[in-house]
């Protein structure tokens, strides 16, 4: 695991942006697993910026989604399908053919999770997924101990998540009890993990997933099992890491020839 520390939100977003950027240089029809919530947003705003200045073609990527409310419209202005769109498709010029999702609308919500979990291998695979991390450290909806083998499922969310949601809702009680989210398991297929955790309000979630024992209960310390993980935090979230300044010697060191 790589553990990168930055200045601020701005700064990890642009960070985030150009490895995606390098991605799509050497792979322009990269599948891009993508996140929802605030944290992401400088990154979509930074990868944006790049494609506008003609940095990189993005006109072949295509955009998978981590996880959807279940029993949220698929039109409904919180639905993490109209979410993903209005924040990374749409702004990269991508058309809803680059887009593919679980459907929370779905009367077998079961069979549309097994489905979203075959088409997502179909597809050959993630290339990057970009991952959040809650404050109880959960990754997609993947709740305190959730399965590290567990695969593309429903989930009851945890009174904190949905109160942590509760800001993108007019009302606590729009924020629906049940998502569907990429499991554990699935995640972990992704070729290249990267989280980015913002704020003093995320810094023992980090410190939990990169230096404690990988265990159900911090679901995103299964990161730590990953060959190719990298977690970007600013330096508020990076407050409570022991090895803080390792992490930041090894960053400053690293030579041209690891990559990216």
């Amino acid at each position: 695991m790589e553990v990168v520390i930055v200045q601020d939100a701005e700064a990890g977003g642009e960070l985030i942006a150009e490895t995606i950027a390098h991605l799509l240089r050497r792979k322009p029809d990269a599948l891009l697993g993508v996140a929802t919530g605030s944290t992401p947003l400088p990154i979509y705003q930074a990868l944006t910026a790049k494609v506008r200045a003609g940095e990189v073609d993005a006109s072949g990527a295509r955009i998978a989604q981590l996880d959807e409310y279940v029993g949220l419209p698929a039109g409904h202005p919180e639905s993490y399908r109209s979410v993903v769109l209005r924040e990374v498709v749409e702004p990269l010029g991508l058309g809803e053919d680059a887009f593919m999702g679980p459907d929370g609308a779905a009367e077998d919500v079961q069979a549309a999770c097994e489905a979203y979990d075959r088409a997502l291998t179909e597809a050959g695979g993630v290339d990057l997924q970009l991952l959040g991390i809650g404050t109880d450290g959960h990754i997609g909806f993947n709740e305190p101990c959730s399965s590290l083998a567990s695969r593309t499922r429903i989930k009851t969310l945890t009174r904190q998540t949905r109160q942590d949601n509760a800001r993108f809702f007019d009302s606590p009680d729009e924020v629906p009890h049940h998502v569907i989210t990429q499991g554990i398991g699935t995640i972990l297929e992704a070729r290249h993990l990267v989280l980015l955790a913002t704020g003093e309000g995320k810094a023992e979630a980090v410190a939990q997933t990169v230096e404690g024992p990988v265990a159900a209960v911090v679901p995103a310390s299964a990161l730590q099992l990953h060959p190719h993980a990298t977690v970007v935090v600013d330096e508020a979230a990076a407050s409570k890491l022991k090895l803080a300044d390792y992490f930041r010697d090894t960053y400053a060191a690293k030579p041209d020839w690891q990559g990216i």
